[in-house]
């Protein structure tokens, strides 16, 4: 069942939005050689807690050990942040992090170079961004699931990049995962109408390689069977009557408390 959201239920998973868009923020000043995804773990937990009532979605989620996803490379999704994982020059990292505030979820995922990368894989950050951009913009009323797929498809049409096929968005609300699930391939026209009032976590995942993927022994960790680099953004948005609403920018980020 599909849970429509006022404007003033936006609001609030507005706050944990900016919450997340912060600290991507401080995120960005972190991410260098010769830093674990432990730390970065840690620090972003530290940073979400620190905001009054802020707890961390993912910790604990379906048993998820971390309050980030980690995923370096050809790490898809689902990275599980460790000590001993340490960036490097040239790697990419995609953090992927939820935050409950208020009893309301907000989810966003983003790709970090690492240093100086391959202008290929520069390529593939911009590629994925856009693709990000334009299935936004298609989630308005009237339109449909499938809309925002072909969004993507349409972004990532000749440019030699594939679209993992196996992991989709997903509608959130007062939990982190709801319907409808949000594919990045789709017709115009199909799937869920969409309807002022719905909150979808929309995520393309674009590949260098095959689309193809697996689960590593983690049983968390999902990467390319070719081993090639993907990238991942995510923003939460509102349909609404105006324009899609983007609720986990930075623009209106709270300071942390004392």
């Amino acid at each position: 069942m599909i849970e429509l959201k006022t404007a003033r239920e936006m609001d609030l998973m507005a706050r944990g939005g900016a919450i997340i868009g912060a600290l991507y923020r401080e995120m960005a000043q972190r991410i260098e050689p010769g830093v674990s995804t432990g730390e970065l773990d840690r620090f972003a937990e530290d940073f979400i807690r620190s905001h009054d009532g802020a707890v961390p979605a993912f910790k604990g989620l379906y048993g998820f050990p971390g309050s980030i996803c980690a995923s370096v490379n050809e790490e898809v999704v689902h990275g599980i942040p460790r000590d001993d994982r340490t960036l490097a020059e040239g790697d990419i990292l995609s953090l992927d992090t939820g935050v409950v505030l208020d009893g309301w979820c907000s989810d966003s995922a983003w790709t970090f170079p690492v240093g100086e990368v391959s202008e290929r894989v520069e390529a593939l950050l911009d590629t994925t961004r856009r693709a990000l951009d334009a299935a936004i913009a298609a989630a308005v009323p009237g339109k449909h699931v499938g809309d925002i797929g072909h969004a993507v498809e349409e972004t990532v049409r000749g440019s030699g990049f594939s679209i993992i096929r196996d992991l989709v968005g997903h509608g959130i609300g007062r939990k982190v995962h709801e319907e409808p699930q949000v594919p990045n391939r789709g017709r115009p026209g199909s799937g869920t109408k969409l309807k002022e009032g719905m909150v979808l976590a929309i995520e393309p995942m674009i590949a260098v390689g095959t689309w193809r993927i697996r689960t590593l022994s983690d049983r968390w960790t999902m990467v390319t069977t070719d081993g090639k680099p993907s990238a991942h953004y995510e923003h939460t948005v509102g349909v609404t009557a105006d324009s899609p609403r983007i609720l986990t920018t930075a623009a209106d980020a709270t300071a942390p408390a004392s």
